[in-house]
């Protein structure tokens, strides 16, 4: 009898970590790497229903718009309802992912918003000069050079990289006003895309998202008591398929083995990360 008597399921997809970085114990989000799990979310239950979790700081436009997109293809083919939740963060790309959503629950502890695009590096031009070490590129294509940290800064490539930071914003913000239609505090659309977040109260009050509640109670309410929720896991990579990459290397008298030329990105893409949810404090 129990086998025939089976409670209601609710797809559970959590999306966690920085957009599109990769670090050495774990991929970024991706399209390529979550678009399995997104498919078998809406294919596993005959509920209307699909619940996503968000803690995420951000990072790539590129593939936070590639997932939503998804997202909201699937949704509108399988005529689901998604109900995204935010954990510690939902900021920056992590809110736009938040936006697939058609309502958008969080913690009252959450931090939420971030709308903005940022860009940051460093000027190592004047480090190099000092320790007299000459920097020499060529280049076919005259702003090839783009923006190098070992050259002097110039106005006209700020210029360039400033233009195409606002055609990325207008990009959010459009997706935010259509998929928040009636929902943001009208008058404060300065506030809203500042870059500025907030905790999920303030983020309530303008209009980000609907409520504050957990999967679990939401989906209860929704669904009865005996409601279960089964995570749909994501793509498996990182720690395993590095260690993968590793290559012997003879280092002369002796055998041995060196790291793989991609561990200094790896490197450099941990502090990257690292830097993101600091911004947070997290």
């Amino acid at each position: 009898m129990r086998f025939f008597s089976r409670k209601p399921v609710v797809p559970v997809l959590r999306f966690s970590g920085p957009i599109g970085m990769a670090t050495p114990l774990r991929p970024g989000l991706a399209i390529t790497s979550v678009a399995g799990a997104i498919d078998k979310a809406f294919a596993l239950s005959k509920l209307p229903t699909v619940a996503i979790l968000i803690n995420s700081p951000g990072g790539s436009p590129v593939q936070s718009h590639l997932i939503f997109r998804r997202i909201r293809q699937l949704a509108r083919e399988k005529d689901k309802r998604v109900y995204v939740f935010c954990e510690d963060v939902a900021a920056s790309g992590g809110y736009f992912l938040a936006l697939a959503g058609d309502e958008i629950y969080a913690d009252p502890s959450s931090i939420v918003g971030s709308i903005g695009v940022i860009s940051a590096g460093f000027g190592l031009d004047k480090f190099i000069e000092r320790y007299g070490i000459e920097r020499r590129v060529y280049t076919a294509g005259r702003n090839k050079s783009l923006l190098d940290p070992f050259q002097p800064e110039r106005p006209d490539d700020v210029a360039r990289l400033r233009d195409l930071q606002r055609e990325i914003h207008e990009v959010f913000t459009g997706i935010v006003k259509e998929r928040r239609a009636g929902k943001l505090k009208t008058g404060e659309d300065t506030e809203l895309f500042s870059g500025a977040f907030w905790s999920a109260q303030k983020a309530m009050d303008f209009g980000l998202i609907d409520g504050l509640s957990d999967v679990r109670s939401k989906m209860q309410a929704l669904h009865g008591e005996d409601v279960r929720l089964r995570t749909v896991p994501l793509s498996q990579g990182g720690l395993l398929s590095r260690f993968r990459r590793l290559q012997m290397f003879p280092t002369g008298a002796s055998e041995g083995f060196a790291l793989p030329p991609s561990f200094a990105d790896d490197l450099v893409s941990a502090v990257e990360m690292r830097a993101l949810w600091s911004r947070f404090g997290l």
